[in-house]
């Protein structure tokens, strides 16, 4: 062999490891494709205390709360408390109209939606007690839930025992109203059909996507200590650690609004590659001890095979893959660009790889914009209507919308002192397939 020929063999076998690495995932997406969990009706309802955080959201917060009255379940069981973090509007005045329990927080120098969640988890722990529920149930101030959403939460919060982590199916207030909000609505149902689908029905932990998700109220008895950018892949990250579970219950949809501008979704994005750099620093040690440590199985405990593969699952999702995707590029490129000095023709060295990468390229946007496509079609009965061309320019913008974050992991690595700003929310009309009552 030559040395392009072993340079070429050399990085097919490191990127077949990568495959290997992720190989999973196929078999979570083909099954989540024909399958899913079900939870039975329950007639026992279960106390929860409804946390919401909200800052300078006076145009939505009273359509959540007004949506969780409407709801089948028994109002007597449910508390909302709302935390308006550094709020400077109306926010904490129209939660408490509409009937919830206000906290008023502000501090510039705390502003992740994890210090908002301490202090509330703080006050309520002093002020009523983590053990006068049986759970608390996690919304942002723009989410807005139909009338069996919490019912059919707590029915998978019962026949789990009580004691997992439940979250939820991620659909879009705003889906159609322009391809980006429809990118992003394509990207959360993807995680939740493609991935927590298949995690839940093969027994593995799944991971919680901003919120939408209900925990057992011991959890937070000794208060909130994820205060990240990303608090809720901490979280998902120690749980599975711990040896805990979160699992996903496909038939509680609950709905989100989501960016409509490249800007706005820029700075979000990147804050989240931000925030999952930190994970990954702060978390993937702890993961791996997880994975190699001997630990004996507690009475009710999944069984160890299905929570190492969970800790395997997380742990693989916090790398970097796109950070390390680069190094690996950049390392081939140069060993590449030295071929002329073991005698290579520059010219048909270059043109080789052109090739194989162009070739490479394509086949992976053809794919992922076929996959794209299939998510479509299997979740049309949940996808609010949208417009033909925004839907086709949605689908054929997917594979770029993901490969959008290798640059956001490049500029988040070297972004150390990142901010948290609010995303602006607040639609003039609410989703057809969402009935919340004005007041």
């Amino acid at each position: 062999m030559n040395y392009l020929e072993i340079v070429l063999c050399v990085f097919a076998g490191i990127w077949g490891i990568f495959f290997l690495m992720l190989l999973h995932y196929a078999v979570f997406m083909i099954v989540g494709i024909f399958k899913r969990k079900t939870y039975p009706e329950t007639d026992e309802k279960k106390k929860y205390g409804i946390i919401i955080s909200a800052r300078n959201e006076e145009r939505v917060i009273g359509r959540l709360r007004d949506s969780i009255a409407a709801s089948d379940y028994p109002q007597d069981k449910l508390q909302v408390f709302v935390v308006a973090h550094n709020c400077d509007d109306d926010t904490a005045r129209i939660a408490r109209e509409k009937g919830a329990t206000v906290y008023e927080y502000n501090n510039p120098n705390e502003c992740t939606l994890g210090y908002a969640y301490r202090y509330l988890i703080g006050r309520i722990n002093e002020e009523w007690g983590w053990q006068n529920y049986d759970g608390f149930l996690v919304l942002n101030a723009d989410n807005r839930l139909p009338p069996e959403y919490i019912s059919k939460m707590n029915n998978a919060f019962v026949a789990t025992g009580g004691k997992q982590v439940i979250t939820s199916y991620r659909n879009s207030v705003n889906f159609g109203a322009n391809y980006m909000s429809c990118l992003y609505g394509i990207f959360f149902i993807s995680a939740c059909r493609y991935e927590m689908r298949g995690r839940t029905v093969c027994g593995c932990s799944t991971r919680i996507s901003g919120t939408g998700y209900l925990y057992n109220s011991e959890i937070i008895k000794d208060g909130w200590e994820y205060v990240t950018l990303t608090e809720d892949w901490e979280f998902t990250a120690d749980q599975i650690a711990e040896g805990k579970k979160i699992v996903y219950c496909d038939d509680a949809e609950f709905f989100d609004e989501q960016p409509t501008t490249v800007k706005i979704m820029f700075r979000q994005r990147l804050r989240w590659a931000r925030g999952h750099l930190i994970v990954f620093f702060t978390r993937f040690t702890k993961l791996v001890r997880a994975l190699f440590s001997r630990k004996k199985k507690k009475e009710g405990e999944e069984k160890t095979e299905s929570n190492k593969f969970s800790v395997y699952d997380i742990a693989v999702s916090i790398l970097p893959l796109g950070l390390i995707g680069v190094v690996l590029w950049i390392v081939q490129l140069v060993l590449i660009a030295l071929c002329p000095l073991f005698g290579h023709d520059p010219a048909r060295v270059w043109a080789i790889y052109g090739i194989l990468s162009a070739a490479g390229f394509v086949f992976s946007y053809i794919c992922t914009t076929l996959v794209g496509l299939l998510l479509l079609l299997l979740e049309r009965r949940r996808i609010p209507k949208v417009k033909t061309s925004v839907m086709v320019s949605a689908v054929l913008l997917w594979p770029f919308f993901l490969l959008l974050n290798v640059l956001l992991n490049i500029l988040a690595f070297f972004n150390k002192n990142m901010k948290w700003k609010p995303i602006p929310h607040g639609l003039p009309a609410s989703s057809p397939r969402v009935k919340c009552p004005e007041k």
